[in-house]
């Protein structure tokens, strides 16, 4: 059950994906009319998104984790694209206190993976970074 029990409306999937396969991933997303909420601490990375037409963007604060409240709708599964160790640290440990729905982060990178898990992570995928796209399908992941 998602951590936000009081409220009966369906939980959005959050997504942070300022990389090019989350890019991509966001495309796929919008394409199948999949409901979801991007999260961004970056006003330029928020532009990005908008010019992707994501409709609803999370600008939050990833420095002050007093400032990390959920949004004001129930938070379901989370997919984190990894452009950094840290910031994507700071995510995973934010939105894993919104919900205990599976928190999937997806990285180029053969290390960290520790990290992430003991974060509270479910799910680490590996995605090469010269790779284009991060198929939905491929991983059951929606």
């Amino acid at each position: 059950m998602n951590k936000q029990q009081g409220n009966h409306r369906p939980a959005t999937i959050v997504v942070a994906a300022f990389t090019k396969a989350g890019g991509q991933f966001i495309k796929q997303l919008l394409a199948r009319d999949v409901p979801f909420a991007a999260v961004t601490n970056s006003t330029v990375e928020r532009k990005w998104l908008m010019k992707l037409g994501v409709e609803s963007i999370l600008l939050v604060n990833t420095i002050e984790p007093n400032d990390w409240q959920a949004p004001g709708f129930p938070v379901g599964k989370a997919f984190l694209f990894e452009s950094s160790l840290s910031l994507c640290c700071r995510y995973v440990t934010m939105i894993r206190r919104w919900t205990d729905q599976p928190l999937h982060v997806i990285t180029g990178r053969t290390n960290g993976r520790l990290i992430y898990r003991s974060l509270g992570a479910d799910r680490i995928l590996h995605a090469p970074t010269g790779r284009k796209g991060f198929p939905l399908d491929e991983h059951n992941l929606i």
